[in-house]
């Protein structure tokens, strides 16, 4: 096992303790099996990194493993464990777990036969690791993580601290808040940065390569993590880039399910497996109207693409109207807040109608409501129930 032992060292070399994700302090890091799910470049590498080297200290029982390593060749999954086990070992990280053929019966047996080992494993957000082949859902506890809030960019970026908050307080409190945050720094120039190229982490490694990272991202979850997800056949991964394609041209996108079928020449249960793939695979946000279901065969009424960045990558001018959309259902979302489609505004959230604009966006369509707010760009102060779009940026 020397080979992973020496590629466990040369991975941790690099890592800093300067920046965390918000996860982290979510994390009960004590469950005996750990599932953090999440997009490409979001992280979870260097969340577990983190753990092993700061928190538990690099302990001698502790052992960072990746599941596309060559190792895996001639090796099983089970079978490293238990050597690992008989070395003394106690705690298991298992990263792109997806990526084994044979993952949750593994796990499950890691499990089941080795009671003193603690595992801690990453898988690609498309991955349900409840329904793999043996049944996980009474052995592992599973988080989510997201890309970047607009708060942790400046934190990533600027070194600038702020508190995350709770929607209630950008509805009370939002002239404190943004008050308290534009003390001496001007988030506007900041917050058009991040709309563009401020999501993932991978900004770290330059802004001029960003977009083009961004974009090989796009095609290996579709080429590579989703084939070894949904079972592709071949020419299923050029279907779904022309259906995201599609969407990306026209987003927030209402979807006309009878003619996209007939464009990609799919049928429509093809159309909305694909459509609900691309949603689990972090590239798409979709938005079902108030008092609807949601299930994979039902036609969203809206469709987003999952953060502003992918607009940037994708699309030459994506339209600001729809980029100021995507951000805030895109930050809603990650902070946890279930969101519908509203009829009087552009979103509903627990009751609280949400109205998206810019700096001049006026409260004519939904001030008869008792309970609503106007998110505006281009304003670093909000007034009455007009809130600093921006300040959306700090749910998480």
């Amino acid at each position: 096992m020397n080979i992973l032992f020496e590629f466990q060292e040369n991975l941790l070399r690099p890592v800093t303790n300067n920046f965390r994700r918000y996860l982290h302090k979510q994390i009960n890091w004590e469950q005996r099996m750990v599932g953090i799910k999440g997009p490409r470049g979001a992280g979870k590498t260097t969340l577990m990194l983190q753990h092993l080297k700061y928190d538990i200290g690099l302990p001698a029982k502790a052992l960072y493993i990746t599941a596309d390593h060559t190792w895996f060749y001639n090796h099983t999954l089970l079978e490293t464990a238990n050597d690992w086990y008989k070395q003394g070992g106690k705690i298991l990280f298992i990263d792109e777990v997806h990526k084994y053929a044979n993952w949750s019966v593994e796990l499950k047996n890691i499990y089941d036969g080795l009671p003193d080992m603690q595992v801690v494993f990453s898988a690609s957000s498309a991955l349900d690791i409840y329904r793999g082949e043996a049944d996980l859902s009474r052995r592992v506890v599973s988080y989510s993580l997201a890309g970047l809030s607009f708060r942790e960019f400046l934190l990533f970026t600027n070194a600038m601290n702020f508190e995350a908050v709770r929607i209630d307080n950008i509805i009370h409190d939002h002239l404190k808040l943004s008050r308290m945050i534009t003390d001496g720094f001007r988030p506007l120039p900041a917050f058009q940065k991040y709309l563009q190229v401020g999501y993932l982490p991978i900004i770290g490694e330059g802004e001029d390569s960003y977009l083009l990272k961004l974009n090989q991202i796009i095609n290996a979850i579709v080429d590579t993590d989703l084939a070894y997800i949904a079972g592709y056949n071949t020419g299923t991964a050029t279907k779904i880039k022309k259906l995201l394609g599609v969407i990306a041209e026209s987003v927030p996108f209402k979807p006309n399910i009878a003619a996209l079928s007939r464009k990609l020449d799919l049928s429509r249960d093809s159309v909305y497996q694909y459509i609900y793939q691309l949603k689990e695979a972090r590239l798409l946000n979709t938005l079902s109207a108030e008092g609807k279901g949601v299930s994979t065969l039902q036609k969203p009424d809206k469709i987003f693409l999952e953060n502003t960045n992918l607009a940037f990558a994708l699309r030459e001018r994506p339209d600001m109207g729809n980029i100021r959309e995507t951000f805030v259902l895109n930050q809603l979302l990650n902070a946890g807040m279930q969101s519908r489609s509203s009829s009087e505004g552009d979103f509903s959230v627990n009751g609280l109608t949400i109205e998206v604009g810019g700096k001049n966006k006026k409260s004519s369509q939904v001030n008869h409501l008792d309970n609503f707010l106007i998110a505006a760009d281009g304003i670093e102060i909000g007034n009455g129930n007009k809130i600093p779009i921006w300040l959306f940026g700090f749910l998480y």
